[in-house]
């Protein structure tokens, strides 16, 4: 299991199923997150500190709380989680 998908399986919060590989998770995230909600998901993913990822997201503390707190929700839908499971 990669890091994207060890991430995703802590931020969703019932997961029912199987998630499916990861490239296919990252085209639905791609397809369903805006630019900087998948560049912090997948920057989150790699280990990143968050003050690294704000500077490359280029925004301060109040958007990046923001951009973190709507991806997560968006994550959680029902919609885009069945999308994730096999």
């Amino acid at each position: 299991m990669g890091k994207f998908t060890q991430e995703l399986t802590k931020d969703i919060n019932k997961l029912v199923g199987e998630l499916k590989s990861e490239e296919i998770i990252k085209e639905v995230l791609k397809r369903k997150l805006t630019k900087k909600e998948f560049k912090y998901y997948d920057l989150k993913s790699s280990d990143i500190d968050e003050d690294k990822i704000m500077l490359e997201l280029h925004c301060d503390n109040e958007r990046f709380e923001a951009i973190k707190k709507q991806t997560i929700l968006k994550i959680n839908q029902e919609k885009l989680k069945r999308e994730l499971v096999i």
